[in-house]
């Protein structure tokens, strides 16, 4: 399939995989990429050197191009920001703020710029300073979310701007695929299916949750701290709900969340730890190699929408 996102991206397919913090690292980006679509290495608040390291490895697993998200929230931004451009990477993803300080040297190295936004608003002003596409991602999708759905959200940024819309939050099959298509979208971002897949390193733990998670299987944790988060029901979303119900200080609800997605990610802890997770976790009900995952998807997406996908 050719549209403006793949050529953008010089990819085959216009699927892109979240940037998941903890999660999106070398091997499960590089086997999105070798499959066609467009994989990320999350940068989240990861160290510099390990980062460093990831991309070269993801350069080592696969000649198809990659990007790196950047949480803007994160201490370490500015030098991750700096990092993309030493290590050449393809294109950037951004979340959690504006990249506004960033995008003119990222572009002058030949960087591509696809920023997520919850909001029109956001959207205008990020392709006024030269973004290059915008990621619009719902309220459906896992970690931290905005308050618009993703139906809603989708057509009225792809009205509102004219470079390349890509749809996020609740995708997990081609039927979501054409729907994103349908409401003007150019691409779609996927995470949740992906933590289902054999080359996703998180602890089996964390997996089998993934699989096992009913479509009520959700929460939602933050409002208090005014960053909001979807995870899988749990001890620890039960936890932080009822501190927030009580008015907790926030030192206390702060202790409880830092490292929370490691314990989950890499120690497999259920009951502490954050397990993010969109609400289509209820689809999701076998792991399997991405590249199947992929061809699923673009073969049920092609057949909807009629094109070879």
């Amino acid at each position: 399939m050719k549209n403006r996102v793949t050529e953008l991206l010089g990819i085959e397919k216009p699927i892109i995989q979240g940037g998941m913090a903890w999660i999106a690292e070398s091997k499960l980006a590089s086997a999105v990429s070798n499959a066609g679509g467009a994989g990320i290495i999350a940068g989240g608040s990861a160290p510099i050197d390990y980062l460093r390291s990831e991309i070269r490895k993801c350069k080592e697993l696969t000649d198809k191009p990659f990007g790196v998200n950047i949480m803007l929230m994160s201490p370490n931004a500015e030098e991750l920001a700096k990092l993309v451009i030493e290590e050449g990477v393809s294109f950037v993803t951004t979340g959690a703020g504006n990249p506004g300080q960033y995008i003119a040297a990222w572009k002058e190295a030949g960087i591509k710029v696809i920023p997520v936004v919850p909001s029109v608003a956001l959207a205008k002003r990020l392709e006024r300073i030269g973004a290059d596409a915008v990621i619009a991602e719902g309220t459906e999708s896992g970690g931290h979310i905005g308050q618009n759905t993703t139906m809603c959200l989708v057509p009225q940024v792809v009205d509102a701007v004219s470079v390349p819309v890509i749809a996020a939050g609740g995708i997990a099959d081609g039927r979501g695929i054409a729907a994103s298509f349908m409401l003007g979208a150019e691409g779609v971002q996927i995470g949740t299916r992906f933590l289902a897949s054999d080359e996703c390193q998180i602890h089996e733990n964390y997996k089998n949750a993934v699989i096992k998670a009913k479509d009520t299987d959700n929460a939602i944790t933050g409002f208090y701290s005014g960053s909001p988060c979807r995870c899988i029901k749990s001890k620890y979303t039960k936890q932080l709900q009822e501190m927030e119900k009580k008015a907790a200080p926030p030192e206390d609800f702060e202790a409880l969340t830092v490292g929370s997605l490691r314990k989950a990610v890499v120690d497999g802890n259920t009951d502490e730890g954050s397990m993010l997770c969109g609400l289509i976790a209820g689809m999701i009900n076998e792991v399997k190699p991405v590249k199947q995952i992929m061809t699923e998807l673009s073969q049920q997406a092609g057949k909807l929408l009629g094109v070879d996908f």
